[in-house]
Order: C-alpha cells, then sequence, then structure tokens
C-alpha cells in the first residue's frame, strides 16, 4: 500500500515535547515559539511573522486588518479550501470569484478587471499546490486600485517567484503547518506582515483584541480592548514540534521538490500524447513539492483511474470542490464571468502520493501503472 501522505518527522519532537512539559511553559510565547518566529522572519526575509493555531486564523486576521465589513467584496479564486472564504463571509462581505488559469489552477489575474466593482476592497490569491500565482500582476492591478492584497501561501514555504519568497508579496499572507503541509505541528501556521504599518494592529488582533503589546512596551500605562479579534496563538506544544521541524524545511523542500520532477519526467509522455494535462510552472518560479497532480480527460475517466490505482494499493484523492458550487458559496458569494476551467477542471483533477518518505522506485511504479492504464 501506498498512502496519499505521511506526516514528516525529524526524530526531535519528542525531545523538544519533553522540555516544554518539564518547564511547564505550555502556552505561547516560550523558547520555542521565539525560535520559531526567528526562524521564519529570516526565511522570508524581514516580514513579520506572527504564530498561529492555524492558517485559517491568520486569514481571518487578515481580514480584520482589510477592515472588511458589510457590503464590500473580495476576490479570489473559487477552487480553494473553505478556509479562504469563510472569514470574509463572517464579516459580511461578498465573495466575488473568478476563473483559474488551468496551467496552475490559480487566479487568473487577466479576469481581475470585469470582477472589479466600486465595492472592491480586497484580492485573495491561492499558490496551489506550492506553485506561484502571477504576484507582479496581480499586485500591479491592486496598486492601481487601492485594493488589500492577501496571499494564501498555506502550500508555499520554500516555494519562490522571481528569487522572492512566496509570501512575501502581499500586505499579508498565511502559511499552513498542519499535518497534511511539508513541515507541520499537527494544526498551526502563520501570519506574515509585509506592510510594516499593518504591525501594530495586527498585534492588538493576535492578543485578544488588546494594545497588550503596547503596554509591555511602556507605551500605555494599562491595557485595553482595542479591536476585535479571533483567537490566541500557537501554542508552546505546537511550536516545539514545529521548532524540530523547521531547520531541516530546505532539505524537505529539495527531496519533495525532486520527487515531483520525477513525477513529470516519467508522465511528461503521456501530456504529449493528448492523454493528460500536468501542472505548469512560471519560468522564473521554484517549487517546493508541495503536492503533485494531473488531469484527465473528464471526471470519469479520473474516477477510473483512481479505482484501478486502488486496486494497486496506491491512494489518490481529489481536491477542492469549487466554493461557488456549494450552498454557502452560492449565499455569500457570486461567480464574475464564464467558469471556463475552475468547474470542469477540478472534476478530472487526481492527487498523486507525494511525502518526503516517498521512495523514486515507489514513483516509477505509480507512473507505469498509470502509462499502462487501459483508460488511454
Amino acid at each position: 500500500m501506498i498512502p496519499f501522505n505521511e506526516p514528516y518527522f525529524s526524530g526531535h519532537e519528542n525531545e523538544n515535547l519533553k522540555t516544554v512539559l518539564n518547564t511547564g511553559q505550555i502556552t505561547s510565547g516560550g523558547k520555542f515559539s521565539q525560535f520559531c518566529k526567528s526562524f521564519l522572519e529570516k526565511e522570508l526575509r524581514g516580514s513579520t511573522v506572527f504564530l498561529t493555531q492555524s492558517a485559517t486564523q491568520a486569514i481571518e486576521i487578515s481580514a480584520i486588518l482589510a477592515n472588511i465589513g458589510p457590503g464590500d467584496e473580495i476576490i479570489m479564486p473559487s477552487f480553494t479550501f473553505v478556509s479562504s472564504a469563510n472569514p470574509f463571509a463572517l464579516l459580511g462581505a461578498k465573495i466575488v470569484f473568478v476563473d483559474v488559469d488551468p496551467n496552475t489552477m490559480n487566479l487568473n489575474p487577466a479576469l481581475l478587471e470585469k470582477a472589479l466593482t466600486k465595492k472592491t476592497k480586497a484580492i485573495l490569491s491561492v499558490h496551489y499546490g506550492g506553485v506561484a500565482s502571477d504576484m507582479p500582476a496581480i499586485n500591479d492591478f491592486a496598486k492601481k486600485h487601492n485594493l488589500f492584497v492577501i496571499e494564501d501561501a498555506a502550500h508555499a514555504l520554500g516555494s519562490t517567484l522571481n528569487k522572492k519568497p512566496l509570501g512575501t508579496f502581499g500586505d499579508t499572507a498565511c502559511i499552513s503547518f498542519h499535518a497534511t503541509k511539508n513541515i507541520q505541528c499537527g494544526e498551526g501556521g502563520a501570519l506574515v506582515i509585509n506592510n510594516q504599518s499593518l504591525i501594530e494592529k495586527a498585534e492588538e488582533i493576535i492578543n485578544n483584541g488588546t494594545n497588550r503589546m503596547a503596554f509591555l512596551k511602556g507605551k500605555v500605562a494599562a491595557y485595553t480592548w482595542t479591536s476585535l479579534s479571533v483567537g490566541s496563538q500557537m501554542s508552546e506544544v505546537n511550536a516545539a514540534i514545529l521548532a524540530s521541524q523547521l531547520p531541516n524545511y530546505k532539505h524537505i523542500t529539495e527531496i519533495r521538490s525532486r520527487l515531483w520532477y520525477r513525477y513529470q519526467e516519467r508522465l511528461l509522455p503521456l501530456e504529449k500524447a493528448g492523454d493528460i494535462e500536468l501542472q505548469k510552472i512560471h519560468p522564473e518560479a521554484e517549487i517546493n513539492g508541495h503536492l503533485f497532480y494531473l488531469k484527465l480527460k473528464d471526471a470519469n475517466q479520473c474516477q477510473k483511474l483512481q479505482s484501478e490505482l486502488k486496486e494497486k494499493g496506491i491512494e489518490t484523492v481529489f481536491h477542492f470542490q469549487p466554493l461557488h458550487l456549494s450552498p454557502a458559496g452560492k449565499q455569500y458569494g457570486r461567480f464574475s464571468g464564464m467558469d471556463r476551467f475552475t468547474s470542469f477542471d477540478s472534476s478530472r483533477l487526481l492527487r498523486l502520493p507525494l511525502f518526503a518518505e516517498l521512495q523514486p522506485q515507489q514513483i516509477d511504479m505509480i507512473c507505469d501503472n498509470i502509462i499502462s492504464s487501459p483508460i488511454f
């Protein structure tokens, strides 16, 4: 049996957890939290990082920082996890979904103009699978129309565009350390602040909506409730697990990227024959090997291949169902323009096993089974 995913463990998790339990410092702010924050800020080239309980929470904070409220609109792709949209709906905003670029399954910036209205306040762009969205084009459009930009970089730690880390292009970004991600701590995330004018407000939100940080810095005599909030920070327990893995993240990125390119090389003949489609990467982008997928002719063929691989002991999975087709998506959002690719391409997309312990020969076996499938 080849599972779809196995969480990565460095081997130092138990040691760090024992340290946390022995010191009794289990809430946020301990030495492991401080290490993770400093490490990420260095890797993200000076951006300010706040550890959160999840990437979802980082988007929730971003929505408050963007001053989203009733009647506002935010543009995003429909092909994403519900966490990308839910925070804005909770604040009373309307979600405006746009079609994806079929090469990457990321937001197509060419469609932003038609989605823009007087109510548009922000753009959320997802780096699907750790493959970069066209952030220069998105930022140029946002600057022209004075829009807030949020990067959903949940998949993207270790990926770059024009040698710049993903997560450092928008006003804010989120990163996920969920157990399904390259580097994980079970449940956890990070809020990345690239617009330095937002730091003080972000500190208030993440400190339960108070000016506690200003108090600790001696700026105010007492701290009080000053802002909306969405919860507390990552616990020291989760940070201890994360701290055991972060020093290895570049190595894990290299391993997973090599596996990604092995899939790509082995399956390229099928694409050239017109039997499948593979994800395309911007020539100036570097990937982190977060996930690998192929697109079949249609949903029926996709299901057949999945069944065949399951019989051979190979676990594969589909991914996001377009949000605009969901009950909540119809209630809280609308689709702008034509749905040329989002629904059709997502229905025929199949993700293949990819994790750090996966062996090259296992990839060869998976690819051999795909290439020899009678569906082609």
